[in-house]
């Protein structure tokens, strides 16, 4: 624990101060699951507790628990009397090729089409299986990426150093943070209840990661609007992660909606984003574009698999950084098993969600940038996180909210927040909502 927390802490220039962590157990892993979740969630915590001291001279003490961090990094909702839909696409997975395993993302439909025009239409896992069996596990992961979808074969930890993506990813920071110091600071809106009311954040992100990042930081009182593209849709996630927010539809290829976009971002305080390295460059909206439009704009993005070498621009999600980077080889290795094991869990999208909240909130006031991958969180799990056989006691009816949540589809309770700041209860005015709900205006 100690490792990965003085870790993040010196990648966000954040003090090393111990911070306590009540409760016990442990995610079953062969990596340190729970101590990420509660590190990740800590610094974000300490991110706040920084702020308060900057603007009021008192630095509020904060606490984790480790058992409802563990929780939080699977889902915080808990439905009564419907469910979440299936997170997972009927044909996503892991298959056997002919020389190894390889792992399919077909979640999005134009991802499964990518897939499918490589290896032929399958209706069931059991056809996809049969197919895939024909191929090397190299030859599927180039087809299926150069088609556009998402694969990723299942390659060690040491096949991972050798990669020269692996090469590369080892090279970056954690965290590559720019700060503007040649911007005047805003003036600060907020209070110890709510420390960042008046902070409007711009959520261009997708499925787990920037999500909650947005969610964090809506949870501290800042005005979160998400933007996705007109037929974009997460039915799995979007109960989970568009708590506190409001959620808007815009198409940027459209002319009118680039200009909705160009007055939103102008007024904004935070953007996140997490397209590919150079999306935003191609639809006219990069680095240079973004500050002349907003000159203090705090500017965090991520992608899957870090910012330099030949996959900077490569589609990714946490499970295929999980096959990439020798973790679920990993943990086939310490289960005994003769298939992938991955983490329990989407802990590289947490983590990182938590890690891009509290870039946000170091760099607040001043301007700048912060860019962070799954990759990289993915070698910070691995050299600092060995796994433990710690028992985590079971969930309870005493780990959920007494409030009720009234969502679009119907009644539900929260876990109680892991996090604890002194003065400064996570709380969320707005319930979860389905994407396209809300008009795209602050």
């Amino acid at each position: 624990m100690t490792d990965l927390l003085t870790s993040i802490q010196a990648a966000l220039g954040l003090p090393h101060t111990p911070i306590p962590f009540t409760s016990s157990g442990a995610l079953p892993s062969a990596f340190a699951v729970t101590d990420l979740a509660c590190a990740s969630i800590a610094v974000a915590g300490q991110a706040v507790s920084e702020l308060l001291q900057q603007h009021t001279g008192r630095l509020p003490s904060l606490e984790v628990d480790r058992r409802l961090a563990s929780f939080w990094f699977a889902t915080s909702i808990r439905p009564v009397g419907w469910s979440v839909p299936p997170l997972w696409d009927p044909v996503a997975g892991d298959y056997a090729t002919k020389d190894g395993w390889i792992r399919l993302h077909t979640n999005a439909p134009h991802h499964r089409a990518a897939a499918e025009s490589v290896l032929g239409t399958c209706a069931d896992r059991a056809a996809m299986a049969s197919k895939v069996a024909q191929w090397a596990k190299s030859d599927l992961e180039q087809a299926v990426v150069e088609a556009g979808g998402c694969a990723a074969e299942m390659r060690s930890w040491a096949q991972w150093q050798a990669h020269p993506q692996g090469q590369a990813v080892n090279a970056e920071p954690l965290i590559r943070m720019t700060v503007n110091r040649s911007q005047n600071e805003k003036p600060w809106q907020g209070s110890v209840a709510q420390p960042l009311a008046g902070i409007k954040v711009l959520d261009l992100t997708r499925v787990l990661a920037g999500p909650v990042a947005s969610r964090f930081l809506a949870g501290l009182g800042a005005d979160v609007l998400r933007i996705d593209p007109p037929t974009w849709n997460e039915p799995g996630v979007v109960p989970e992660v568009t708590l506190g927010k409001r959620c808007a539809r815009l198409d940027l290829h459209d002319k009118a909606d680039r200009i909705v976009f160009e007055s939103l971002l102008k007024n904004v305080d935070i953007l996140l984003h997490g397209y590919r390295a150079n999306a935003l460059e191609r639809l006219g909206y990069g680095v240079a574009e973004r500050q002349k439009l907003a000159p203090r704009l705090v500017d965090v993005c991520l992608n899957a698999y870090g910012w330099s070498g030949p996959w900077q621009n490569r589609r990714g999600f946490d499970s295929l950084v999980q096959m990439s980077s020798g973790i679920a080889e990993a943990g086939m290795q310490r289960k005994h098993t003769d298939k992938p094991t991955p983490l329990p869990l989407q802990a590289l999208d947490h983590a990182t969600g938590y890690l891009m909240a509290a870039s946000a909130i170091r760099l607040l006031g001043r301007g700048g940038s912060a860019r962070l991958s799954l990759a990289r969180t993915a070698k910070l799990l691995i050299e600092k996180g060995a796994g433990t056989d710690e028992p985590l006691r079971a969930e309870d009816d005493n780990d959920q909210g007494m409030l009720v949540e009234q969502t679009p589809w119907g009644p539900a309770h929260r876990l109680h927040v892991p996090l604890k700041i002194t003065g400064t209860p996570l709380q969320w005015i707005l319930p979860a909502s389905e994407l396209g709900s809300h008009r795209a205006q602050w």
